[in-house]
């Protein structure tokens, strides 16, 4: 009954405003959030938002939303800002360490969608404030997972995955019943290349990489979903998320990207998260919860589904998945290495200085030279990325 009085005041009223710091507003997770936010203004408020390297499209929305601070990493654009937030009450930074402190400003909740490691630092200062995280920056939980929890824990913060298939398995995955889950499965679109050919897949371009099939993304995912290394990003994800043994994590190839994610019982039941390739549903499930707004994503014309496909992946074509299971059975470690050496060559493919199918090998190889060291603060995950970023430099300029 506390819920639901609780659900009817979020949503029919409005009579609580959150406030929301948006990290990464200019970017593909950014828009849709600023979008849901449209959809109820009634409902969120600004406090920061902050981007890398568009300082112009920065003040344009901190302007239009009334944040009340606005911070963008890139510290050559700090003028740029400062000229176009002028003659407002906006106040403004710039700089990596001005990104961290603005995590610290109170906020009913934080949109994490910096793109890779770079959005650690803030991930984690803001776990601090006890409040709600809304994770779409699935690199930090890769590289410093057990750290988060023990920090959401410590400080009472609430986690909430805005990937679609995470956000599918929070949906249908009920703790009260962990102990009766027997898998969790995410689903992979398998990226524009997965019927290509694989003695085509040496030749493919950047902007081939960049155009997927159902889903509107950044660069760095649309090149990591065509590598399927998004995938095994999520996988590590899901298991530290959800507290679960890499067993219990399964991936299927779903090419029409309706069904993002399935909880499996010991009694049988398999329930499944469905809903439009649209990163806005959910975000305003994030949002909300324990509530549903009246404005989300777009809504699913059921009857004009003719067929829903579910396979396993091609791990022989597409080997990133299996990379996620050996880092995983690793260790923290290893998880790192995999994540900067992915990083380090999606950067060079985009830069158009490494091939398509050089993107996994260079990973794989890498692996093969992580350690196992305890792992005890962010400054360290921090420190591991880059050296393995560097080794990862030096692996694929033997190729």
């Amino acid at each position: 009954m506390v819920i639901g009085s609780a659900v009817l005041l979020l949503v029919d009223t409005g009579s609580h405003v959150k406030t929301l710091h948006i990290f990464g507003a200019t970017g593909s997770i950014g828009s849709s959030t600023l979008a849901v936010v449209t959809k109820n203004k009634n409902l969120f408020s600004l406090e920061t938002v902050t981007a890398n390297s568009n300082a112009e499209k920065l003040a344009q929305i901190a302007i239009e939303y009334k944040a009340k601070h606005a911070v963008i990493a890139d510290e050559k654009q700090f003028d740029v800002l400062k000229k176009a937030l002028s003659g407002t009450n906006i106040t403004y930074a710039a700089g990596r360490a001005a990104i961290k402190e603005a995590a610290s400003r109170p906020a009913d909740m934080m949109m994490a969608a910096i793109t890779g490691i770079a959005g650690l630092p803030s991930v984690y200062e803001y776990l601090k404030q006890g409040k709600r995280l809304l994770l779409a920056n699935k690199e930090s939980m890769v590289t410093a997972g057990d750290l988060m929890k023990r920090r959401a824990r410590e400080s009472g913060a609430e986690i909430i995955p805005v990937d679609s298939e995470h956000n599918g398995v929070f949906q249908c995955f009920e703790e009260q019943n962990r102990d009766k889950v027997s898998r969790i499965i995410l689903t992979a679109s398998g990226g524009p290349f997965y019927e290509t050919p694989a003695n085509e897949l040496q030749n493919v371009t950047v902007e081939q990489a960049l155009k997927h099939p159902n889903w509107s993304m950044g660069a760095k995912i649309s090149v990591d979903s065509a590598t399927m290394m998004n995938k095994a990003l999520e996988v590590i994800e899901a298991a530290y998320l959800f507290d679960l043994p890499p067993a219990q994590v399964d991936v299927l190839v779903h090419r029409q990207s309706i069904i993002h994610a399935l909880v499996e019982y010991n009694d049988g039941s398999l329930l499944a998260h469905m809903g439009m390739p649209d990163m806005q549903t959910a975000i305003a499930h994030a949002m909300a919860y324990p509530a549903r707004l009246n404005e989300g994503g777009k809504r699913i014309d059921i009857t004009a589904l003719a067929k829903l496909t579910l396979v396993p992946p091609d791990t022989l074509r597409f080997p990133s998945v299996k990379l996620a299971y050996h880092a995983l059975g690793q260790g923290s470690e290893a998880c790192i290495a995999l994540n900067a050496a992915n990083e380090a060559a999606v950067g060079a493919f985009l830069q158009k200085t490494l091939s398509f199918q050089a993107i996994t090998r260079t990973v794989e190889k890498t692996l093969e030279k992580a350690d196992n060291h305890a792992i005890c603060s962010p400054d360290e995950v921090l420190d591991y990325h880059h050296h393995y970023e560097k080794k990862a430099q030096e692996i694929w300029k033997s190729f």
